[in-house]
């Protein structure tokens, strides 16, 4: 497979994000196989920001990457986290180069002890909002070609769209959920109201008021007295009618 077919494949891989059983997890694993293939690199790896604005990892191409990505986020220092917070890319670091990994040395040096020598890191961003970043390492002492670098940040673009939209899925299913949960709690409330008011013999706004200052007073969810209510528990024994 050349490089236009496995960059089709993982555009491709994006339009299966549409679907509700997305496996995000999976697709960034994905991810970091297309990277590896594409870029000639010898690791990649992906970190998100959780909803608090925290960088974690996410994905990671190898065991190894995985704890030096994990080192990057206990000691806050990395050109990942330097990625993420200024929202631009930061190519072909020498992390043998005393200058260029002074700003995170204790990376640096972790990272030359797994053997590698120059890293690439790439913003999954979309316009103003950056979601994560995209890391790679190599090596072997090779930069990034302008075109590889434009590569890297269509796949890093390619992983924000997926993760933004399994976002959007999120939410929506949340929102349904508790459009539903509302929904079933309309009904149940309206039965006990109308229990009430037949055994009192009231309206059923009348039989409500009750309701909702027994509720209340005795600190219980007003859904779940309603239900105990319609079960004839004997909670209504203990309620006075209006």
């Amino acid at each position: 497979m050349n490089r236009e077919e496995q960059l089709l494949a993982a555009m491709v891989e994006v339009v299966d994000t549409l679907v509700d059983d997305f496996d995000l997890i999976d697709f960034l694993h994905h991810l970091c196989d297309r990277c590896n293939e594409l870029l000639d690199v010898s690791a990649v790896g992906v970190m998100l920001a959780d909803p608090t604005g925290k960088l974690q990892l996410i994905a990671a191409s190898d065991e190894h990457t995985r704890l030096l990505e994990l080192f990057a986020l206990q000691t806050d220092e990395g050109p990942c986290v330097e990625c993420y917070r200024a929202g631009t890319a930061r190519l072909n670091i020498d992390l043998r180069s005393p200058s260029q990994g002074a700003a995170f040395p204790r990376f640096a040096e972790r990272a030359r002890q797994g053997d590698f020598v120059i890293t690439h890191t790439l913003p999954m961003r979309l316009r103003q909002q950056v979601v994560g970043a995209l890391n790679l390492f190599d090596t072997r002492h090779q930069e990034l070609s302008d075109t590889d670098a434009r590569v890297a940040q269509a796949l890093a673009d390619v992983a924000t769209i997926a993760v933004l939209q399994h976002r959007t899925l999120v939410h929506a299913n949340i929102e349904r959920a508790q459009m539903q949960a509302a929904l079933s709690s309309r009904v149940v409330i309206e039965q006990a109201k109308g229990i009430l008011a037949e055994r009192w013999q009231t309206t059923p706004d009348e039989a409500f008021g009750v309701l909702r200052r027994y509720a209340r007073t005795h600190q219980l969810r007003l859904t779940a007295l309603c239900r105990q209510v319609i079960d004839g528990s004997d909670v209504v024994r203990t309620m006075q009618g209006p």
